[in-house]
C-alpha cells in the first residue's frame, strides 16, 4: 500500500447491504456517546457492545480520559509484519489517528475508506470497504488485512462481520472499536489481539499451520501477554531458564505466525492483566494463566513460585531458580534506593507493577491510579500495594489523579500529560509515565535499579522548580495570560456592567416564555 490512504470511488447511489439495517440519516461524531450507542444497538451492534461491556467494564465515571481507543488496535496492526490496517471512520478521526501513529513511530501507511452521509446510510460504504479489501488482499504482500470501524460506522451498523474471512489466502479481520464501547486505547490492543488469536486458534485446530520464524527449542515456553520494554522478554527468559522453561512470543505479536507459537505454550503470563479477550482465547486452547510479574524481590519470588507450580516443576528446582536471582535483585535494589513521596498514574496497564518496584526501591508511594479495569489477574499486585498503605484506584480519571496530587503533596508526580502539566505548574517535579517510566526494563535484576536514576534526578530538581515559580509568579494566568507590551490593567467595572446586562437579558427571555 504505497499511498497514505486507500481512496475508493464514492458514488451518489448505492443499495443497502443485506444484514445492514437501513438508517434514516447518518449520525455524526457530534451526536454524543448516548446517541451513538443507541444507534449502534438499533443497527445490530448490541452483541459486540455487550461483549465489550463485559470484557472492559467502565468505572463509576463511565470511562477515563484517554486518547482515542482505536489507536490501540491501530498500533497493534501497524507493528505487525505483512499486515495491512484500514480505518473506516470520520476523516478528522482518521487524520488524528494517523498523525498519532506516525508520531509513535509507525513506518507504514494507514488505509482509509472515505464516506459521506449518503454512502453511509445506503450501504455503499460497506461496498467500498469490500472493494478496498479485495484490492489489498495480495498474498505476496500480506498475511492479513485488518479493518477497524470507528464510532460513526459502528453506530451506523456497517457490518464488517460479513466480509469474507479469507481472500486469495489473505486473512480478513474486521473489528469495531468505537470510543463509546471500548474505554481505553490499552484495551483496544486486546480487541485486535484477541480477534487474531481467535482466528489463529481455529486455524491450528483445523490442521497444520506455518511454523514461527524463530526455531522452537526443546523447553516448554511461557507466552508473555502485554507490550513490554524490548529487553524484558530476554530478562524473563533468563529467570525461566533454571526452571527448564523458556520465554515464548509476546502478545501482541509482531508477525502472524508468532500467534501459533503463542498458543503452543505451557502457560500464559498475564504481565498486563487487562487482556480479557486474549485470555479467553488462551483458556479456550487449554492454557493456564498466571497473574502479576517478576517485579522486585517479592514479585519475582511469587511469580517464579506460580510459574513453577503451574508447569509442574519440582520444589528443589523452583527454590534453585529463586536462589539464583533473588540475592542479585536485593543487591540491585539496595544499590539504587529511591527516597521521596510519590504519586503514580497512567493508562498503559503496568502501573501496579511500577508501583511495586518503587515501593521495594524505598519510595514513599501513596497513590497508584490506572485507567485500566480491575481483573483477577492483578489482584495479587493490588493486595501487595494496599498492604503497604498504597491507595490503588482502578479506572482512575484525571480528577482522581489530580486529587491525589493535592492530597499527598508528593515530591514527585508520575502521570499522564495533564497530570504532569498541573504538577509542574505547582512547582512539583513530575515525569510522564508512558515515555519516561514504562519505556524502561521492569523485571528481574535489570529492572530492579532501572527507575532510580530518572526518579532521583527528577526529585533532586525541586529547587529549580521553586526558582522558576518565584520568578514567574502571577504571569500567564487569568488576566495576565497572553503576550503584552505592558502590564494589563484590570477593569472590574466593565465585567460588572456586562454581567448585569447578561442577567437582565436572561430575565427578559424567561418573562417572555411565561407569557
Amino acid at each position: 500500500m504505497s499511498d497514505a490512504v486507500v481512496h475508493q470511488t464514492v458514488s451518489a447511489q448505492g443499495d443497502a447491504v443485506a444484514g445492514m439495517p437501513a438508517q434514516p440519516e447518518a449520525l455524526g461524531c457530534h451526536a454524543g456517546k448516548a446517541e451513538l450507542r443507541k444507534a449502534a444497538d438499533a443497527a445490530g451492534k448490541s452483541e459486540v457492545l455487550a461483549r465489550y461491556a463485559a470484557d472492559y467494564p467502565a468505572g463509576p465515571h463511565d470511562q477515563p480520559q484517554s486518547m482515542c481507543p482505536a489507536f490501540g488496535s491501530l498500533r497493534v496492526g501497524l507493528r505487525m509484519r505483512r499486515t495491512a490496517t484500514v480505518l473506516s471512520g470520520s476523516a478528522c478521526c482518521v487524520y488524528g489517528l494517523t498523525f498519532t501513529s506516525h508520531f509513535y513511530g509507525a513506518r507504514r501507511s494507514v488505509g482509509y475508506v472515505p464516506f459521506n452521509s449518503e454512502t453511509l446510510v445506503t450501504g455503499k460504504l460497506f461496498e467500498d470497504i469490500r472493494e478496498a479489501v479485495f484490492k489489498l488482499a495480495d498474498p505476496a504482500n500480506y498475511d492479513c488485512v485488518v479493518i477497524i470501524n470507528l464510532c460513526v460506522p459502528t453506530a451506523s451498523g456497517v457490518p464488517l462481520q460479513i466480509l469474507p474471512k479469507e481472500i486469495n489466502g489473505v486473512r480478513i479481520i474486521g473489528i469495531d472499536v468505537p470510543g463509546f464501547g471500548v474505554p481505553t486505547h490499552a484495551e483496544a490492543k486486546d480487541v485486535l489481539a484477541g480477534a487474531m488469536l481467535n482466528y489463529a486458534r481455529r486455524e491450528a485446530e483445523q490442521g497444520r499451520v506455518q511454523a514461527p520464524r524463530a526455531p522452537r527449542g526443546d523447553r516448554p515456553t511461557i507466552t508473555l501477554l502485554g507490550e513490554m520494554f524490548p529487553a524484558d522478554p530476554v530478562g524473563i527468559g533468563m529467570l525461566l531458564a533454571p526452571l527448564g522453561l523458556a520465554a515464548g512470543p509476546t502478545v501482541p505479536t509482531r508477525e502472524w505466525r508468532e500467534l501459533y507459537g503463542a498458543l503452543d505454550c505451557a502457560a500464559v503470563a498475564a504481565i498486563h492483566p487487562f487482556y480479557t479477550a486474549s485470555i479467553r482465547e488462551f483458556e479456550a486452547a487449554g492454557r493456564p494463566i498466571i497473574g502479576s510479574a517478576p517485579v522486585g524481590c517479592d514479585g519475582t519470588a511469587d511469580w517464579l513460585e506460580a510459574v513453577g507450580t503451574t508447569c509442574g516443576v519440582g520444589r528443589a528446582q523452583i527454590d534453585a531458580a529463586k536462589n539464583a536471582v533473588l540475592p542479585a535483585i536485593r543487591g540491585a535494589l539496595a544499590a539504587a534506593p529511591i527516597r521521596g513521596r510519590i504519586t503514580l498514574s497512567g493508562y498503559e496497564g503496568s502501573e501496579l507493577l511500577v508501583g511495586r518496584l518503587l515501593v521495594e526501591s524505598g519510595a514513599d508511594l501513596r497513590y497508584v491510579g490506572t485507567a485500566c479495569p480491575r481483573t483477577r489477574w492483578s489482584e495479587a499486585d493490588c493486595a501487595w500495594l494496599e498492604s503497604r498503605g498504597v491507595r490503588v484506584q482502578y479506572r482512575a480519571s484525571l480528577e482522581h489523579d489530580l486529587a491525589a496530587v493535592d492530597e499527598f503533596a508528593p515530591d514527585l508526580a508520575i502521570g499522564t500529560t495533564p497530570v504532569v502539566q498541573k504538577a509542574k505548574a505547582r512547582a512539583i517535579p513530575s515525569l510522564y509515565f508512558t515515555n519516561l517510566i514504562s519505556a524502561r526494563p521492569l523485571f528481574g535484576v535489570s529492572g530492579a535499579g532501572s527507575l532510580a536514576q530518572v526518579v532521583n534526578a527528577a526529585i533532586g530538581g525541586k529547587a529549580r522548580f521553586d526558582e522558576m515559580r518565584d520568578f514567574f509568579e502571577g504571569v500567564g494566568e487569568g488576566d495576565t495570560a497572553g503576550v503584552w507590551q505592558g502590564t494589563p490593567v484590570a477593569r472590574p467595572d466593565f465585567r460588572d456592567k456586562y454581567r448585569k446586562a447578561v442577567a437582565a437579558q436572561a430575565k427578559k427571555r424567561k418573562s417572555e416564555e411565561m407569557v
